[in-house]
């Protein structure tokens, strides 16, 4: 496997800081990007770790007025984006830091979205005609674990509370200005976080490279993405000092989330349904629902199976060969076999069904669904899916 603990710049598809102790970079890059006041942006989980406070200090010591805006839940909520809003309005800020997993990238970038169209959040759901952009101030993505892959795009993930379900909200003309891939952050990480965002992080790149459209470099990135998630995802979750792996992970997981730009599946159509109803972990209800959904897909999956086998480094490039894999690998890391152990009644199967075929991912899955087949495939994830 490459050296993962020397730094590197990229360009594509924006400006991204790799490297060990990248995170010192970030006062010179946010100057750089027209930033004299940031917002950081995370969750309340993030709050009050020792590194988030001493990033504080060296943004103002180097003559940033910087604040922290922390009222995100696991799951970001719709009236949490909003407050996000009025912090940086009120605070007279002029960009924002999207710093922490998948919750406190997608609330950073859903204040940018906020602050940049000025309308409420349910009126940026992607799906929807796009809304007037007025000014969208530059956003800096730093991600802590690897696995939610969206530092490279403005895509956020919102809980709308009045409907009960999980919307995505994107801008067109809102990009990240740079994002820093740094895996000392992620040294520290719970081994159930490495293990839950690691999944997650393999699930971007399965589902994206089994969505049957024409997509060449978007699959070149998944591609790329699995081979180096299967190397290192085991080695970091034993090994949680190995910079190394943590460093294969974290570009492993930014490649997934560049490639998902093609489309998603069925694993997160449900997922995301689940998560707005049971607040669930995100990256642990990807991993529970992705063996039942493989098993739907199979017949649609075709050479890709094998490809997908190959570069996760399983020898048998059959799809019983893919699927005895994943699955190995979820027994190893100590992933629940159904949605049950989440918390999830079987008497809401409907209701989530009916959720979940209204999620956009749920066009993009290869192989089409209709409501009874997704109660089924629902159902059968409950208990024992493996």
């Amino acid at each position: 496997m490459e050296n993962f603990s020397e730094p590197a710049d990229w360009t594509f598809p924006i400006p991204i800081h790799y490297g060990p102790g990248r995170i010192a970079d970030l006062p010179e890059i946010a100057k750089r990007n027209g930033m004299t006041k940031p917002l950081i942006v995370t969750d309340r989980g993030s709050e009050n770790l020792p590194f988030v406070g001493e990033l504080l200090d060296r943004l103002n010591a180097a003559g940033l007025h910087t604040s922290l805006f922390a009222g995100f839940s696991p799951n970001p909520l719709d009236h949490e984006a909003e407050a996000g809003k009025i912090a940086f309005v009120s605070g007279q800020h002029d960009g924002v830091i999207a710093l922490g997993g998948g919750s406190g990238m997608d609330g950073g970038k859903a204040v940018a979205l906020l602050a940049g169209c000025d309308v409420p959040v349910a009126e940026i759901d992607y799906q929807l005609p796009v809304p007037k952009a007025e000014h969208f101030p530059p956003l800096i993505c730093v991600p802590t674990t690897a696995g939610t892959g969206a530092e490279t795009e403005s895509t956020a993930m919102i809980t709308d509370t009045d409907r009960g379900i999980k919307i995505c909200i994107a801008h067109p003309d809102l990009h990240p200005c740079a994002t820093i891939l740094d895996p000392g952050l992620t040294i520290g990480l719970p081994a159930s976080l490495t293990a839950w965002t690691g999944v997650d992080a393999m699930v971007h790149a399965i589902e994206a490279y089994s969505v049957p459209d024409f997509h060449p470099l978007c699959d070149g990135a998944a591609l790329e993405a699995l081979r180096l998630i299967g190397g290192a995802l085991k080695t970091a979750h034993a090994e949680p000092e190995n910079i190394n792996a943590r460093g294969a992970m974290l570009v492993g997981s930014c490649l997934a989330g560049i490639s998902f730009i093609k489309g998603l599946g069925l694993v997160h159509s449900i997922s995301h349904m689940v998560g707005a109803v049971y607040n669930t972990h995100h990256g642990l209800t990807n991993a529970v629902m992705l063996p039942p959904v493989l098993r739907y897909n199979e017949p649609s999956l075709g050479k890709k199976a094998g490809e997908m086998a190959h570069a996760l480094g399983y020898a048998d490039e059959s799809f019983a060969g893919l699927y005895a894999g994943i699955v190995e690998t979820l027994d190893s890391l100590s992933i629940p076999t159904g949605l049950a152990d989440l918390g999830v009644e079987e008497s809401e199967v409907a209701s989530l069904a009916e959720k979940a075929m209204g999620d956009s991912a749920t066009d993009t899955n290869p192989r089409p669904i209709s409501l009874p087949e997704m109660k089924d495939l629902i159902r059968s994830g409950l208990r024992d899916n493996r």
